[in-house]
């Protein structure tokens, strides 16, 4: 199904074709400019056996573009002085100051180079659903290296850390902040921390067998992030996985709200009439804090306040564009110089990495049909 500008037949073809090939079991795919939705996409199966349809209201475990979901709720609260993301995270959490990391920012942890990717100590999965356990940990742990030298992707880590700041600023969890700040009053459809009335419309995340192999193998640091605690598919579909807040990587939606999120900072902090932040406090995430290897990922990465910004000569057309993926494909863009915000979700979870080119394809396909490409 779709509710589509006619100038993006093109990225439509595209999306059908990745249905009728496999590549898609279920999708979603949007595309804002300015205020308006010029691209919404949906079509496919919510399910492994194909009897359930994707419909306009079927919403999927994004894994990691919840970092950037996160990341804006940070934003907020810094552009209403509340936050500084230059301060050090111990002014508003005393007990990181421990182990060696008084001087650790906030800017830090938002550009996964604080130095903590994972846990020391040992963890099971259960553990996740555990916040004062998680928090706690971190604030006393050893950075894994110097803070502020180099990225290692902080893939289970971040949401805890971010969100503890926010918690301890704000006096509630990040999902609640951004429910009442910014999911409600956009009419977003994206869950940190999901209702069981809502069970009834996510869909069944499916894993490809595409896999290459075990990529998390060269290092302790790669080690440590890829298998502590595990994280296997399977907890997903757990009531305890769905309710719990795990900011970095349970987040619920479909691309039409959170390409509506990321419209936020795509227009400058509006959208629909509303002002959520300044223009400053959006093009704050595109201050690039590190760039080289990140040491979890085992690729170059430029980091800037909680997304990665593309830049002169990156993969992305428009230098100001900030970015970020999910495990298994999931996508979401904001790009500030046309205005533009794009978002890609699916259950069928391709084990390529960043070889899976579904939603970065439809999002080139989009940029090329508004001659922006």
């Amino acid at each position: 199904m779709a509710r589509m500008d006619e100038r993006f037949t093109g990225v439509r073809d595209m999306f059908d074709k990745h249905l009728e090939s496999g590549a898609d079991v279920g999708a979603s795919f949007s595309v804002t400019i300015g205020d308006e939705t010029v691209v919404d996409l949906w079509g496919g199966y919510a399910d492994a056996e194909r009897t359930r349809p994707w419909t306009a209201d079927t919403i999927v475990n994004t894994y990691s573009v919840t970092k950037s979901v996160t990341s804006l709720t940070a934003l907020l609260v810094a552009d209403r002085g509340d936050l500084d993301v230059h301060a050090p995270v111990a002014r508003y959490w005393p007990e990181f100051a421990a182990a060696g990391k008084a001087d650790v920012t906030v800017a830090q942890l938002m550009s996964h180079s604080s130095g903590l990717s994972g846990w020391r100590e040992p963890l099971a999965t259960e553990d996740l659903f555990d916040w004062e356990k998680c928090t706690s940990l971190l604030a006393a742990q050893e950075p894994f290296w110097k803070p502020g030298t180099a990225s290692g992707y902080h893939a289970v880590t971040f949401g805890y850390l971010v969100g503890e700041v926010v918690r301890r600023v704000t006096g509630r969890s990040l999902g609640t902040v951004f429910r009442e700040e910014i999911a409600e009053p956009l009419a977003a459809d994206f869950h940190i921390g999901l209702p069981a009335a809502e069970d009834h419309r996510v869909a069944e995340l499916i894993i490809a067998d595409d896999s290459p192999g075990d990529f998390f193998t060269a290092s302790e640091i790669q080690r440590n992030a890829a298998v502590n605690p595990p994280f296997p598919v399977s907890v997903t579909r757990t009531r305890a996985y769905r309710a719990a807040e795990i900011p970095a990587g349970n987040g619920h939606g479909n691309a039409h709200a959170v390409a509506k999120i990321h419209a936020i900072l795509a227009n400058g902090g509006t959208f629909g009439g509303r002002r959520y932040l300044s223009e400053a406090g959006c093009r704050k995430a595109l201050e690039v804090q590190v760039d080289g290897t990140d040491l979890v990922l085992g690729m170059p990465m430029r980091f800037g306040i909680g997304f990665a910004v593309s830049g002169q000569g990156g993969m992305l057309p428009h230098p100001n564009t900030l970015y970020w993926g999910g495990r298994g494909g999931a996508f979401a863009v904001a790009d500030l110089d046309t205005r533009t915000a794009m978002a890609y979700t699916m259950n069928r979870m391709s084990m390529l990495g960043e070889t899976d080119l579904r939603g970065f394809g439809l999002s080139m396909a989009a940029w090329e049909s508004t001659g922006d490409l």
